[in-house]
C-alpha cells in the first residue's frame, strides 16, 4: 500500500468538557484525528459522540477501498478498523497499516464477533474495541493505553455511557433490508450475518440477533424471508424500533 502523506494539522473538533476540568487539556484525546473504517451508521454515530466528548476529530470510511483512498491523502493518528466490511475483511487493512512506513501510530480492530479480538491482534492491531462501543471511559482508556504521549494527556474520565441516535439504526436496518431483497449469495449472507450481529449488539436487540443467526446460512430461504419481514416490520413501526 502506498505510504500515506501527512495531513495538515486538524482544526479542533466540537467537544464537551469533562466535569471538574477545564480547557482543552481536560479532553484526553484533544487534537487527535481518528479514521473509523466502519460500515454501520449506528456504530459510527456512537464513535462520533465518543470523539466529540473526548476531544478527537473523527473521519469515516465505509469500505476498505474508501479507507485506502483516504490514507493516500491523510495520515490519521488512530485508525479503528471494523473486521467485517462490504468489500472484505478488516484484517487485511490492519496488516497493511502496521507494515506501512511511516506507520500509523495506533491501529485498533473492532468487532462484535466472538473471536474478533483474537483475529485483530493476530493481524497486528495494537488493541481492540469490543462492540458495542458505548462507554466514554472505556473508549478513552483503550486509546490512551497506546498513545505515545499518554503521560501528557488528561486521564480517561469515569463513566460516561452514550446513546446513539436511533435514526442511524433505522438507516442500517434499511440497508440490510435492501440487501435481503436482492437474494444474497453465500458471501453476501456472511457479510449480512456480521453486519446484523453488530447492529443487534449495539441496539441490545436479542430478537434480531437470533433471527440473523438462524437465517443467514445456505438452505434457509424460509428463515431469510422471516428475517426480512422482521426488519421491515420494525422499519414500518417507529415506536417498535425505539423500544430496542
Amino acid at each position: 500500500m502506498p505510504s500515506p502523506l501527512p495531513t495538515a494539522a486538524p482544526t479542533a473538533p466540537q467537544s464537551f468538557p469533562i466535569p471538574g476540568l477545564s480547557g482543552p487539556n481536560a479532553l484526553p484525546l484533544f487534537g487527535l484525528t481518528i479514521l473509523a473504517v466502519e460500515d454501520s451508521r449506528y456504530a459510527s454515530e456512537a464513535l462520533r459522540l465518543l470523539c466529540a466528548r473526548s476531544g478527537a476529530r473523527l473521519r469515516r470510511a465505509e469500505t476498505l477501498a474508501a479507507a485506502r483512498a483516504h490514507l493516500r491523502v491523510y495520515r490519521p493518528d488512530v485508525v479503528i478498523v471494523d473486521l467485517g466490511l462490504p468489500d472484505g475483511k478488516g484484517e487485511a487493512l490492519i496488516r497493511d497499516l502496521v507494515l506501512a512506513r511511516p506507520r500509523t501510530p495506533v491501529v485498533l480492530g473492532s468487532s462484535g464477533a466472538e473471536q474478533g479480538r483474537m483475529r485483530a491482534l493476530a493481524a497486528g492491531a495494537d488493541g481492540f474495541l469490543d462492540k458495542p462501543i458505548d462507554s466514554l471511559s472505556g473508549f478513552c482508556a483503550t486509546l490512551l493505553a497506546h498513545l505515545p504521549d499518554q503521560a501528557a494527556r488528561a486521564p480517561a474520565p469515569s463513566g460516561g455511557a452514550i446513546t446513539p441516535d436511533r435514526l442511524a439504526l433505522h438507516e442500517d436496518l434499511a440497508q440490510a433490508a435492501d440487501l435481503l431483497r436482492s437474494a444474497p449469495d453465500a458471501p453476501a449472507r456472511r457479510y449480512l450475518a456480521g453486519f446484523l450481529h453488530g447492529i443487534a449488539r449495539h441496539a441490545q436487540d436479542e430478537g434480531l440477533a437470533n433471527a440473523a443467526a438462524s437465517a443467514l446460512h445456505p438452505g434457509s430461504q424460509g428463515d431469510l424471508a422471516c428475517l426480512r419481514q422482521l426488519i421491515e416490520g420494525r422499519l414500518n413501526d417507529p415506536a417498535a424500533l425505539r423500544a430496542f
